[in-house]
């Protein structure tokens, strides 16, 4: 009788070492998981940290190259330059004898019967087309200095060797200049609300915010380009003649185009910046021209990037 019982306890010991040991290996296989969702839980938290401080750096690289703008007596130069030709531009598309108001009136008193011109958009579609010309010249004048002067100046090597990456730098940078570029463009919306506000029908509010965009973009992609450049050289002077070479071959990408015909020429006129933006001051929003604005951003930004992480490597 003692036996079985004995055996029954002897049993008992084993089941219960036999669960304590599935217990520690259950334990063991928990442990590494619960180990891992913490893990990935502290690294989700500190995403909005990580986003925080990115967005900070980034601001204040961009404040530091607005004040070098707002400092300048060149940048002042080309603001005012830029503003004089813009209010010619305005005022000889609307008032000179060969403006659209002149030659509305001329089809009127004619008796001739003509198709009926929309003036409001006629008018924006000219003026944004030229201002778009006007920027080709002034972009470059603004990126030239945003590597170039700190070459000049010996800093290059402390910002490529800083804690910040030269992803941010780049697009704090750019973002710099882009918001000065804005500060230049605002003035003019007031001359196109004096010129379209008095219009009957009233435009489209559509028109004139994709031209804007359009604008926007291509003022971008250039400032990306010219900021790649910029970093090549020491020489701003260099950085803006380059930059001026690359923007006139990209303008003949179009002429290129139709000269070669079939798919090859489709692919080159779909790289060209004045076609695509050329459809945004229509009016007409594509998917493909932000596409290709966008390409030419993070293109431009990429090289800058890794020219000077390049650089950093060399300087070890």
């Amino acid at each position: 009788m003692v036996k079985p019982v004995l055996g029954r306890l002897i049993e008992g010991q084993i089941y219960v070492k036999l669960s304590l040991s599935a217990c520690d290996r259950a334990k063991t296989l928990v442990e590494p998981r619960q180990a891992w969702l913490n893990a990935k839980f502290m690294s989700m938290q500190s995403i909005p940290k990580l986003v925080k401080i990115t967005t900070f750096n980034t601001w204040a690289i961009a404040s530091k190259e607005l004040r070098g703008y707002f400092t300048s007596p060149f940048a002042y130069l080309v603001m005012g330059v830029f503003w004089l030709l813009a209010g010619f531009v305005f005022v000889a598309i609307l008032l000179s004898p060969e403006g659209i108001l002149n030659q509305v009136t001329q089809r009127d008193r004619s008796g001739i019967p003509t198709p009926p011109v929309d003036v409001a958009y006629e008018f924006l579609r000219l003026f944004l087309s030229v201002i778009g010309s006007l920027s080709w010249y002034v972009l470059p004048a603004l990126s030239m200095g945003l590597y170039a002067e700190e070459r000049r100046w010996g800093t290059l090597e402390l910002l490529a060797t800083s804690p910040i990456t030269n992803w941010v730098v780049a697009v704090g940078k750019l973002l710099g200049v882009l918001v000065f570029y804005g500060a230049m463009i605002l003035p003019l919306l007031l001359l196109e609300a004096i010129a379209l506000g008095g219009a009957s029908p009233p435009i489209n509010l559509a028109v004139p915010l994709a031209g804007h965009l359009g604008l926007l973009l291509m003022a971008t992609a250039i400032l990306s380009i010219g900021m790649f450049i910029s970093a090549l050289t020491e020489s701003t002077l260099v950085a803006a003649i380059l930059t001026f070479a690359v923007l006139f071959i990209l303008s003949l990408l179009e002429l290129l185009a139709r000269s070669i015909g079939g798919s090859a020429g489709m692919a080159l006129e779909h790289l060209s910046l004045i076609r695509h933006y050329s459809n945004l001051v229509q009016g007409v929003l594509s998917t493909s021209s932000i596409v290709l604005f966008g390409s030419y951003i993070v293109l431009g930004v990429f090289l800058t990037a890794q020219y000077i992480e390049a650089l950093r490597f060399s300087r070890r």
